[in-house]
């Protein structure tokens, strides 16, 4: 026989046991109770009735729902897209160089840069918010450092600001890009750079006609990773932000505890929810297209 199965049985030895067929529910149990009851409780909530001086009461209206279309709401809703995706462009600028750059280094050089990005994740948004709001505070920032310099004239704060709040969702959103980008890059073939270095093409050249085209997807991906996970931000628009930089998640709080308008708070999450999970649909809709080209 050697080697042979006899009467189906596998060459060595083993047999194969079949997987029960209930395995399937326990991913199916756990989204029906971790993201389908929440957002059904939330779905029922946006169209309930409020209660002046309360909360709310059951019912079925569409009052949280008009209110999605008032100038408030829009503003909101434009500052928190144009903020998310101000930092998803300013991250992919700055990550795409990055590691293309990182994936021509020595194996233990990457191994090493990798395990500082990772250990960044490892921070907590409160940690990132008050340091880099000391960083650029007036009294123990880097206005002393310019002043000292002769760039300005005299100490001065950056914060609270765009320019603070930008630097934070940039520093938090930063490794997750670089994380993303890493693994196309590195199995980015070297030959066909050194192809185009051979045609005569410097190395600027073919970073922008060889690399950007050939990892289109992924930094379409890694942007779109970036722009979702900024825009649910709660905690860096507050403490780094003013009230006028101040995302959808933190006008979803301040109308659900401080306003006590529980229907509209859960309208806005609803419309915040879908926004999130249109942008991931297409991350998957990108990366099919990618993987059935090659």
């Amino acid at each position: 026989m050697n080697g042979r199965a006899v009467h189906g049985t596998p060459a060595s030895g083993v047999s194969e046991k079949a997987v029960p067929g209930w395995y399937g529910l326990v991913p199916a149990i756990t989204l029906a109770v971790l993201f389908i009851t929440p957002f059904a409780i939330m779905l029922s909530v946006s169209v309930a009735h409020r209660v002046p001086g309360g909360f709310f009461e059951p019912g079925f209206e569409w009052t949280s729902y008009e209110r999605l279309l008032s100038a408030f709401f829009g503003r909101i809703l434009l500052t928190s897209i144009a903020i998310s995706a101000g930092a998803a462009v300013i991250c992919i600028v700055l990550a795409f160089p990055f590691t293309v750059f990182l994936a021509g280094m020595r194996h233990r050089v990457q191994t090493l840069v990798l395990v500082a990005l990772l250990a960044v994740l490892s921070l907590s948004e409160v940690i990132i918010g008050f340091s880099i709001s000391t960083l650029l505070s007036r009294t123990a920032g880097i206005g002393n450092l310019f002043a000292a310099l002769g760039l300005i004239d005299g100490p001065r704060s950056y914060t609270p600001g765009l320019f603070a709040l930008m630097t934070g969702l940039c520093y938090l959103a930063f490794p997750y890009a670089v994380l993303v980008l890493y693994p196309p890059v590195s199995r980015l073939d070297p030959e066909l750079r050194d192809a185009a270095r051979m045609m005569g093409a410097g190395p600027l050249r073919t970073f922008f006609t060889v690399t950007v085209p050939l990892m289109r997807a992924p930094v379409l991906g890694a942007a779109i990773l970036v722009f979702v996970f900024t825009l649910g931000a709660y905690l860096l628009p507050q403490v780094l932000g003013r009230p006028s930089h101040w995302t959808l998640s933190v006008h979803i709080t301040d109308q659900a505890i401080f306003q006590s308008n529980l229907p509209f708070a859960a309208a806005m999450a609803i419309v915040l929810l879908l926004v999130a999970l249109l942008l991931v649909g297409l991350t998957l809709l990108l990366g099919r297209e990618s993987g059935g080209r090659r």
